[in-house]
C-alpha cells in the first residue's frame, strides 16, 4: 500500500521549546487511524507539519514525505489532502457566507476573493457537497451566524471540494452536543466507507469510530503506542497517557473513558 504520511526522525522546535526530537510515523493508504494525546502532547504541532505550516530542523536522514514526496505545490497537494483544524475554524473569516467557505477551499484560502474564478460545474459541485453534509439551507448564513457543528460541516466540505484521497479531522466533534456530535461522525464513517482514508487527531476517545483499526498514542511529544485499535486501546494504556485511573466502556464499536475510581 502507498505511505500517506512518512515521518523520519524529525526534531522540531516551537519558539525556544523542543516538542518532538526523533519523531518517526508512517501511515498507509486505507489505514483509518487515530492519534490519540492529551493536551500538550504535540497534537498540533503534528497538524501544522502536514499542513506545512512548520517545519522540522534539517538534518541528514531526517524527512516528512506526503505521498512519497517531500516537495509539495500546495496546490497540488490539496487534490490529495484535506485538513480540518480546529485551527482553521477560529481563525475563519465570520462574514463568510456559507457557499463561499465551500468553495474556498479551491483557493486554500479564508473566505472568497474578487480575483477568484469559479465555473458553473465548481458552483454545483459546491451545490452537491452541501447536500450530502446537510447545510444546503445554510449556504447564505454568514459563518459567526452558524452553530458549532453546522461550521465544521462547512470546513469539512470546504475540503471535500478537492476530492482529495485522505482527510485529517482535528478534534472533530469537540464543542458540539450529542447529536451534533452523533452527525458528524456519521458522515465521516460515511466517507471511510467511500474510500476515504481519514486520520483522526484528538484526546476524545468518544470520538473514534468502529472502522478506525489503528491508534497511536502521543505523549510528551513520543509516540508511546501504536497498534491495532483492541491492543491500543485499553484501560493500562490510557490511564499511562493521561495520568489518571481509567477504566473503559466498549459498546457498538466505540470506545469511553471513565474514571476507574470514585
Amino acid at each position: 500500500m502507498q505511505k500517506i504520511i512518512e515521518i523520519k526522525d524529525v526534531t522540531v522546535y516551537r519558539g525556544q521549546t523542543r516538542v518532538f526530537n526523533d519523531l518517526s510515523l508512517e501511515i498507509t493508504r486505507g489505514c483509518h487511524t487515530a492519534i490519540l494525546g492529551p493536551n500538550g502532547a504535540g497534537k498540533s504541532t503534528l497538524l501544522k507539519l502536514l499542513s506545512r505550516d512548520l517545519y522540522p530542523v534539517q538534518r541528514d536522514g531526517s524527512y516528512i514525505r506526503l505521498f512519497g514526496r517531500e516537495r509539495w505545490n500546495v496546490w497540488e497537494l490539496r487534490d490529495h489532502f484535506g485538513i480540518v483544524s480546529h485551527d482553521l475554524q477560529q481563525q475563519y473569516l465570520g462574514n463568510a457566507r456559507g457557499m463561499n467557505v465551500i468553495l474556498s477551499g479551491y483557493y486554500s484560502s479564508i473566505d472568497t476573493a474578487w480575483h477568484q474564478q469559479f465555473s458553473a460545474e465548481d458552483k454545483e459541485r459546491a451545490n452537491r457537497l452541501m447536500h450530502a453534509l446537510g447545510v444546503a439551507e445554510l449556504k447564505d448564513r454568514t459563518f459567526s451566524e452558524l452553530s458549532t457543528g453546522e461550521q465544521r460541516r462547512f470546513l469539512l466540505g470546504r475540503a471535500l471540494i478537492n476530492n482529495p484521497e485522505t482527510l485529517v479531522l482535528d478534534e472533530p466533534t469537540s464543542g458540539l452536543d450529542l447529536k451534533a456530535c452523533f452527525q458528524y461522525l456519521d458522515i465521516v464513517r460515511g466517507l471511510m466507507r467511500e474510500g476515504k482514508t481519514i486520520i483522526l487527531v484528538t484526546h476524545h476517545i468518544h470520538e473514534i469510530p468502529p472502522e478506525i483499526s489503528r491508534v497511536v498514542l502521543l505523549k510528551d511529544g513520543e509516540v508511546v503506542s501504536d497498534g491495532e485499535k483492541p491492543e491500543v486501546l485499553t484501560a493500562k494504556n490510557l490511564s499511562h497517557l493521561f495520568d489518571t485511573p481509567i477504566a473503559l466502556v466498549h459498546t457498538n464499536g466505540f470506545y469511553q473513558a471513565v474514571p476507574a475510581t470514585v
